[in-house]
């Protein structure tokens, strides 16, 4: 029997019950599709997150008070010593460092005229804008001023401008952020979410005025921007030993952009896994489908195995036909399945462009693999059982 036979018998055999073909093609379709959807937002929201870590840089380290393996959560606790402004302005003069940005954040009441709104408030240095990529819509950022005298400057976020002033040009305006009044000198533009914050609903005002405001002594975190001629490796060393100077102990945590995105990264694809087993489950069941009509089958045509048989079809011959008709059948669901989420994608990220969504084609000729194993798998049982029948029995049966 020549390839071309085998493949016109299987063919005849799933179109000899359409029914139950399709029912089961349907099973089949329906978990690919389940897996190959997950999968896609598993990438999705890996991709969505690591974008939007990289949306501030990559060449970014991270000091943050206290030391992560003794006291806990970065930030939180107090250090043996504050992170403090002086330190900010000390890593300014190491080498290859492009910008330094000291930062203090809270929550607080933002009052424009008769308009107020809690909102989220950061405590910046002037280079915060060109470290974190964030452009100026309206006016200016922050002056340089004296880290340690600022005048009272603030900039809006371009939600917090909306909800203020509106269409009116708010620079010149006076804003009050919790006790203290400020002078709006500019706009950003808007930048969206990040991680659940709201970027364009805040306003920017000098690092030391926000100390005061919430009342702390050490800063929350100062980022350390460096150029291409240095490694986060070499930048972490000489921040460490600049700091450490300073501070007689590392009582200090450094974060590097490399690390936090590998992290992230491994989780993010963990997560995608978790979530793809989760959509194996519809496969199983599919796979419970194809092995249940391939024994019904089996059952329905021991007639046709046994004249197979006379006319001396060899058993690996029959086993042979048998497992391509549940392969084929596992094959063309899996195919059906993946074109579904493929255009329902490519629908979804056309009517919703901000839906985290993503075809990861690895992804999907593995699940189209899984498909055609699980039809090899739940085919055996069956296949053998025909090829073992007696011809003789199988005719008698007719």
């Amino acid at each position: 029997m020549s390839w071309l036979d085998w493949l016109t018998w299987v063919l005849k055999a799933l179109l000899g019950n359409r029914r139950r073909s399709l029912l089961t093609l349907t099973g089949i379709a329906i978990g690919i599709a389940a897996v190959a959807m997950l999968t896609s937002v598993g990438e999705g929201l890996r991709l969505y997150l690591l974008d939007s870590f990289t949306q501030f840089g990559t060449r970014i380290i991270a000091v943050t008070p206290g030391k992560v393996s003794t006291q806990g959560i970065p930030g939180m606790l107090k250090s043996i010593k504050p992170l403090s402004i002086e330190d900010a302005e000390s890593l300014r003069d190491l080498p290859y460092v492009e910008q330094v940005v000291p930062i203090m954040g809270g929550s607080g009441r933002i009052e424009a005229d008769e308009l107020a709104r809690d909102s989220e408030i950061f405590g910046v240095g002037h280079e915060a804008s060109k470290a974190w990529k964030f452009k100026v819509a309206l006016g200016r950022f922050l002056p340089a001023d004296d880290p340690q005298s600022p005048r009272a400057y603030a900039v809006l976020g371009h939600k917090m401008k909306q909800e203020l002033f509106g269409h009116r040009n708010p620079l010149g305006a006076m804003v009050r952020v919790g006790e203290m009044r400020f002078r709006v000198i500019g706009v950003m533009e808007s930048k969206g979410q990040f991680l659940g914050l709201d970027l364009d609903d805040v306003i920017y005002i000098p690092t030391h005025l926000a100390m005061q405001l919430f009342n702390r002594e050490s800063l929350m975190e100062i980022d350390v921007v460096f150029n291409e001629r240095s490694t986060s490796t070499e930048m972490s060393r000489r921040i460490r030993e600049r700091l450490l100077a300073l501070h007689g102990s590392e009582d200090f945590t450094l974060f590097t952009q490399e690390d936090m995105l590998a992290s992230l990264d491994k989780i993010l694809g963990i997560l995608t896994l978790a979530i793809a087993g989760l959509g194996g489950i519809s496969l199983f069941i599919g796979g419970v489908g194809v092995l249940t009509i391939m024994t019904i089958s089996l059952r329905e045509r021991t007639s046709e195995i046994g004249l197979l048989c006379a006319l001396g079809c060899t058993r690996g011959r029959i086993l042979l036909l048998f497992l391509g008709e549940a392969v084929v059948l596992a094959t063309i669901g899996g195919l059906a399945g993946l074109s579904l989420v493929v255009v329902l994608v490519i629908s979804l990220q056309w009517f919703i462009p901000g839906l985290p969504l993503a075809l990861n084609v690895g992804y999907l000729l593995v699940a189209l693999v899984l498909s055609s194993v699980i039809g090899l798998l739940a085919g055996i049982a069956p296949a053998l059982n025909a090829s073992r029948r007696d011809p003789i029995e199988a005719l008698r049966d007719e």
